[in-house]
């Protein structure tokens, strides 16, 4: 029996382990983040009760969603469970909205599909990328993990500990740099407990914004966005003390060359790329703001 359904929280932390099994090494506490943009993100397909397959798709104001974490469990690929998953999570579009290729469903064991019917984002796999594409997701750029021992920056006076004075320059700064307001995902993501959330004030004004967060191996850097290369190489710096010597990840847009000096200058290497894909119109992102995103998961 197949059943298809919202992930519990100790459920979601599973689909967190199959995903450091894929090697995308997500970070100690990224579950709850998620959760808290919204609790319904993260579906699952059950065969006779177990896990087989699961996805995720974050929504946000404004009709943006972004999907992720879409993996069919080891010993059941090639059965197309993880297709009837992707099916039944587009199943609320109407014939002319949904992915070419796909046709929605009224699986009777599924009552409650998502239902997407605005933009969608994610960041698959260059293995998938023409999967997608039949499924009506166009390429924008590619994302570029860099990874690798970087040193500590010598400290700058203008980079701080986040402090809620900070807070309504990081949101505007952060909904300018990923398209849409996320106020519920900050509000977790800026405190991370294993890690540290740093702004850039320059004039009274955040002028970027970083946020490090200890993984199971080692810690990313994600977001990093800034005004301008000083601002971003300054929380770079700063923001890589936190690894204490360990290794570091940042996860760059390829088509920003100053996003590409800052890491390869500081002696990281690529280690793994995605590929940023919409269906639907794609954001207007200012590329040259934004020196690393937030996560493959989540945009």
């Amino acid at each position: 029996m197949t059943t298809i359904r919202t992930l519990d929280p100790a459920e979601v932390e599973t689909a967190v382990d199959w995903a450091a099994r894929e090697g995308w090494n997500p970070g100690l506490a990224d579950a709850s983040a998620f959760l808290a943009q919204d609790k319904n993100a993260f579906r699952g397909l059950f065969r006779d009760g177990a896990m087989a397959a699961v996805i995720s798709a974050t929504a946000y104001a404004g009709g943006f969603t972004f999907v992720g974490f879409y993996i069919c469990r080891p010993d059941l690929r090639g059965q197309g469970l993880g297709f009837a998953l992707w099916q039944d999570t587009f199943a609320g579009l109407t014939p002319s909205q949904a992915p070419r290729g796909l046709v929605p469903t009224s699986d009777e064991a599924s009552p409650l599909p998502v239902g997407i019917t605005g933009t969608v984002g994610l960041d698959g796999v260059l293995a998938q990328q023409e999967n997608y594409a039949r499924s009506g997701f166009v390429l924008a750029h590619r994302n570029i993990r860099y990874g690798g021992m970087a040193p500590a920056g010598a400290p700058d006076p203008r980079v701080v500990d986040l402090a809620p004075a900070h807070l309504d320059g990081v949101t505007v700064l952060d909904a300018a740099c990923f398209g849409f307001a996320r106020p519920d995902f900050l509000k977790v993501w800026l405190a991370p407990p294993f890690g540290r959330a740093c702004a850039f004030v320059a004039d009274g004004a955040v002028k970027g914004y970083g946020v490090i967060r200890r993984c199971r191996e080692g810690h990313k850097i994600g977001p990093l966005f800034a005004d301008d290369a000083e601002a971003a190489a300054a929380l770079f710096g700063t923001l890589v003390a936190t690894a204490q010597g360990g290794p570091v990840f940042l996860d760059v847009p390829e088509p920003h060359a100053a996003a590409r000096a800052l890491a390869e200058g500081a002696g990281l290497a690529p280690v793994f790329e995605t590929a940023r894909m919409y269906r639907g119109p794609a954001p207007d992102l200012p590329l040259a703001r934004i020196f690393g995103i937030t996560s493959f998961e989540l945009g």
